[in-house]
């Protein structure tokens, strides 16, 4: 198991939220921070309340690495409109983002790995880039033998969460199209996201 797999029992807690709405959350029984300080109170403040809403964004997607994370900061900065909005819509464009809202993997952790094997298809065309950026219309697709998988048969059966509107799915195929890309009020987090201020801490 790797070091960012171990890492997703621990962000919960870290971050203090139930990041993903899962019911077998670490903080669903210990509903406070690691440590011997985790009970206290503090006072939090603006960078830290920045800093926390990166965290939370960052650690939804998978950890994703803080120099990638950066760069899609930049990107949101460099195309006109809502930058928080915009920064939302290239996290949800992910490959492995997309796999996971389809229910072909039961965590971003797990979608990020089937990805990486080799196991998904875009438009017909194998991908095994997690970060690849999904367009309006991509068809996505299990590949082969990965379809009979025991983890992504039970991901599709998950009564925890649904697929979202701005994306179509068969899970007898075990294919779907992503038909649009989201504003912030359709994607289906568990915990409130505030973009802004991920765009307020680059910014400072």
């Amino acid at each position: 198991m790797t070091k960012r797999l171990e890492a997703k029992h621990k962000i919960d807690r870290r971050l203090g939220v139930n990041l993903w709405g899962r019911p077998k959350s670490p903080l669903n029984k210990r509903d406070y921070r690691p440590g011997q300080h985790g009970q206290g109170r503090h006072k939090v403040s603006d960078y830290g309340i920045q800093l926390n809403a990166k965290q939370k964004l960052r650690g939804y997607y998978g950890n994703i690495g803080e120099r990638q994370f950066r760069r899609y900061y930049q990107e949101a900065m460099r195309r006109k409109g809502n930058n928080g909005e915009i920064l939302i819509q290239l996290l949800e464009r992910r490959l492995d983002a997309v796999v996971y809202r389809m229910k072909f993997a039961a965590t971003v952790f797990a979608a990020r790995q089937i990805v990486n094997h080799g196991h998904i298809l875009v438009n017909g065309k194998k991908v095994n880039i997690s970060s690849y950026q999904v367009k309006d219309g991509d068809v996505i697709e299990v590949r082969g033998k990965a379809k009979q998988f025991v983890p992504v048969l039970a991901s599709a059966e998950l009564a925890e969460r649904d697929v979202p509107d701005y994306m179509t799915v068969d899970h007898k195929e075990m294919k779907g199209t992503f038909v649009r890309t989201p504003s912030l009020g359709d994607v289906p987090y568990a915990v409130q996201m505030e973009p802004n201020l991920v765009i307020e801490f680059y910014s400072r």
